[in-house]
């Protein structure tokens, strides 16, 4: 089960990674860690239901509500905003670690942004860590939400600042944070093997009008050796062996004249003959 454990959590494939924890399941159902495990693994492909079902599990299990922000967020997706803030209002924030309450804030600011409540999506995670300078594991995430967040209440040059924040905490791109601070800048970045590919395209097209008349003034095209029809070449050995057949033979020409010296009478005697 362990094992099963330990390759659902370093799996590059989030499918792959469901596969293990679900082999862990089947070891261990009633194991509070397994289904936490299983949870996440669901969560991580989009089975909002299933890793729902399983986090609500792990709740019963271990009595701890570490659980509640990602079941809220499964909530939110499942399209019920309201039992997912209902989720969010059950728990005593005070009893949560600071992580935690962070993540539930953030949940509860996507969720304000779904009812329509630009204003109070920003208010949620107005926090004193957006100030503090002091940089936590969980800090480019807040900023990349209260991004999100001043972008929905149209203030787009604080969400601007958010965003460039969240890249400054995010070296490694867990977050889309520097793809939306150049859409707010307004960069577009072409894709230059598509590019490359369009010119090797052009570069293999026929030559247009213009070009062709250029090549045909400097003489370029005029030099080139054109192929050999086998037809024509047939025709033309046909025609030459027809005319060696009715071309005479050096000596045909002075029997030809001899023959035509003869008197009358013996051109037609000799003429019955053959």
């Amino acid at each position: 089960m362990a094992r099963y454990l330990v390759a659902a959590g370093v799996a590059e494939d989030p499918e792959e990674g469901y596969a293990f924890a679900q082999a862990a399941k089947r070891l261990a159902a009633r194991v509070g860690v397994v289904r936490e495990a299983c949870g996440i693994a669901a969560y991580q492909t989009g089975r909002w239901a299933d890793a729902l079902s399983e986090f609500r599990a792990a709740r019963r299990m271990t009595g701890r509500d570490d659980y509640v922000p990602i079941m809220a967020d499964c909530e939110r997706a499942l399209g019920r905003p309201d039992r997912a803030l209902a989720l969010v209002r059950e728990v005593n924030a005070a009893d949560l670690s600071r992580p935690t309450q962070i993540e539930l804030r953030i949940v509860e600011s996507g969720i304000r942004r779904d009812q329509g409540l630009a204003d109070a999506a920003v208010l949620v995670l107005q926090v004193p860590e957006l100030t503090s300078g002091r940089v936590r594991p969980w800090s480019a995430r807040l900023f990349y939400a209260y991004g999100d967040a001043l972008l929905a209440a149209d203030r787009a040059e604080e969400a601007r600042a958010a965003f460039a924040r969240a890249v400054e905490l995010d070296p490694d791109g867990e977050t889309d944070a520097a793809e939306r601070l150049d859409e707010l800048d307004g960069i577009v970045i072409d894709d230059l093997e598509d590019d490359e590919f369009q010119d090797d395209l052009k570069d293999d097209d026929d030559l247009d009008d213009g070009e062709l008349d250029s090549e045909l003034e400097d003489g370029e095209l005029e030099d080139d050796p054109q192929e050999d029809d086998p037809e024509d070449d047939a025709v033309e050995g046909q025609l030459q062996d027809e005319a060696e057949v009715a071309e005479p033979e050096p000596g045909d020409e002075s029997e030809q004249a001899e023959f035509e010296d003869e008197p009358q009478d013996k051109q037609d005697s000799a003429l019955e003959k053959n």
